[in-house]
């Protein structure tokens, strides 16, 4: 009794690391994503049957994952494909992704289902996990150093910027003295017409005062 609980409790631990590296390939691959959203869509369910050693593991394809049990999920009687296989037909499975090794696992369940999860075990595995690292490293560093094509892009962008920006500033100084201009013309015509009326004024007043006198 003691040897099954210790039994239970290493295999409990190893589906929490496994879970935990499926959580990290779904968000790294997009193509492994593609692959688990149909099963994720009709929260799939599979039982993995092992031999040698002799385990029973069950996978359940949720939006959040693929969520890894030893006991089938509550409120399911049973699950949607069941994997027969030994250990190192799975594990030859996942690293070759090679459509023929995947075929001779076990398989039963709905034909879809079973088509489903065979290209879901295609786009698992470790060599995936690397690519995408690879990838990601990648583009954070092609992001982080532009190349020489793109400098040059940035700096004639640069100064065409700079071109159109004194261009501007070259026109708002004309349209400015053009402005001055005005206004000095407006206060000169101003001052003649301010004058004109003053003189005018003048020459009234003497009229009207020699009118009077005589």
């Amino acid at each position: 009794m003691k040897r099954s609980t210790l039994s239970s409790s290493f295999l409990n631990i190893i589906l929490v690391f496994i879970e935990s590296a499926l959580t990290l390939l779904l968000r790294l691959d997009p193509e492994l994503r593609k692959a688990a959203y149909p099963l994720a869509k009709k929260s799939t369910v599979v039982a993995l049957r092992l031999y040698l050693p002799h385990v029973q593991v069950f996978a359940t394809f949720s939006y959040k994952g693929v969520l890894l049990d030893a006991k089938l999920p509550a409120g399911r009687s049973e699950p949607d494909v069941i994997i027969n296989a030994y250990s190192i037909q799975v594990l030859n499975a996942i690293t070759t992704h090679d459509s023929e090794t995947t075929d001779k696992l076990q398989m039963r369940g709905e034909s879809a289902q079973v088509q489903l999860i065979k290209q879901f075990i295609m786009q698992l595995g470790l060599g995936s996990l690397i690519q995408s690292v690879v990838k990601k490293f990648k583009g954070d560093k092609s992001k982080s150093k532009p190349s020489d094509a793109e400098m040059e892009s940035k700096k004639d962008n640069y100064k065409q910027r700079i071109s159109e920006q004194q261009t501007q500033i070259s026109t708002l100084t004309i349209k400015n003295r053009e402005l001055e201009m005005t206004v000095k013309e407006l206060q000169s015509k101003q001052k003649t017409m301010l004058i004109t009326a003053v003189v005018a004024g003048i020459i009234a007043i003497g009229l009207l005062i020699v009118l009077f006198m005589n």
